[in-house]
């Protein structure tokens, strides 16, 4: 592995602290060099595990950074557009949280300011990174299933006990759409290849401006699908694909390790079930050691911005079936 991609990332989330921190720090060639906050309380979390780290008080002086190659952006949701324009400007290569847009039409701004820099820019959207995905996707594209006929994803969680979360604030981009529908769309258009015909049922609850719970189903050429999500019920996540000979099913596919166990299973043959592990892959390792290949290669990018867009328009779709539900 050739050059080691330097990297910043602005601003210090918990979720930059304890997970993408430790994974840009873990990979291979990838270097953790540059955090910008101005708390030096969440900026000692850093120096725990990266001593020499440094530290920027302001998102614009770290893109200023001649020593920076990537940044990584984890900001609430309504400043994903803005900040990761402002790095492409600056000559970084930019990987930003999911959702890396609030609709569909603002990732088209994206798309050309990539295409105009040469940079690599893409949605951290770490789940096609993870060989359970990969497995799955495979098993479901080869036929093991033989046709498949429908798509059942769930991804919940319970934080209402948390009114100051990002998650529950409208102006910052909140809900639980853009938080884990995310997933459970993406997995299913990302695994079969498709995009949906229709959006056929969006049964959404609203509290306080942000959605809560979504009870969504729609209708893709040849099967359906339905999914669960929700920041009020007890936390739950499976995604199953099901076909006219059999099921792919995966019990922690969005959070595995934290979860329970990454698992995919056949189920074949009325009650026959083939059981796939993989208990030590980390997918957010993964995507960063990625990324960092196809900025040294040009190697094809398992998530692009176009896959990112698909996805956010079906959000934008659901929303606009959905309207503003049940305050």
């Amino acid at each position: 592995m050739s050059k080691t991609i330097r990297w910043g990332i602005l601003g210090a989330s918990k979720f930059a602290r304890e997970q993408m921190g430790p994974a840009i720090h873990a990979a291979r060639g990838a270097q953790l060099a540059a955090l910008a906050s101005t708390s030096p309380e969440k900026s000692a979390g850093f120096a725990a595990y990266v001593p020499d780290l440094r530290v920027h008080g302001s998102y614009d002086a770290l893109l200023a950074d001649p020593d920076i190659d990537a940044v990584y952006i984890p900001l609430p949701n309504h400043l994903h557009v803005e900040w990761s324009k402002r790095a492409l400007k600056a000559g970084k290569h930019v990987l930003c949280e999911k959702p890396i847009a609030m609709q569909a039409s603002d990732i088209d701004d994206l798309i050309a300011l990539r295409d105009a820099t040469g940079l690599h820019i893409a949605e951290a959207y770490m789940i096609v990174h993870h060989p359970q995905w990969q497995r799955a996707r495979e098993l479901v594209r080869t036929g093991a299933i033989g046709r498949l006929m429908h798509v059942e994803g769930t991804f919940c969680y319970n934080n209402a006990a948390d009114p100051d979360n990002v998650r529950q604030k409208p102006e910052l981009g909140g809900g639980g759409i853009p938080d884990i529908g995310v997933y459970t769309y993406g997995a299913t258009r990302w695994v079969t290849g498709q995009e949906p015909l229709a959006i056929t049922h969006a049964d959404l609850t609203f509290e306080n401006g942000v959605d809560v719970v979504a009870r969504v189903s729609a209708r893709f050429d040849g099967f359906s699908a339905h999914w669960v999500n929700s920041m009020r019920m007890h936390p739950i996540q499976d995604m199953a694909f099901v076909g006219d000979q059999g099921i792919v099913k995966l019990t922690a596919p969005f959070n595995p390790q934290v979860f329970g166990e990454a698992r995919v299973e056949l189920h074949q043959d009325g009650l026959a079930v083939r059981v796939e592990r993989f208990p030590n892959a980390n997918h957010y390792i993964n995507q960063v050691e990625a990324f960092g290949e196809t900025i040294r290669s040009g190697a094809d990018y398992a998530w692009p911005l176009e896959q990112a867009r698909g996805t956010q328009a079906m959000i934008d779709a659901v929303f606009a079936k959905g309207g503003q539900g049940n305050e």
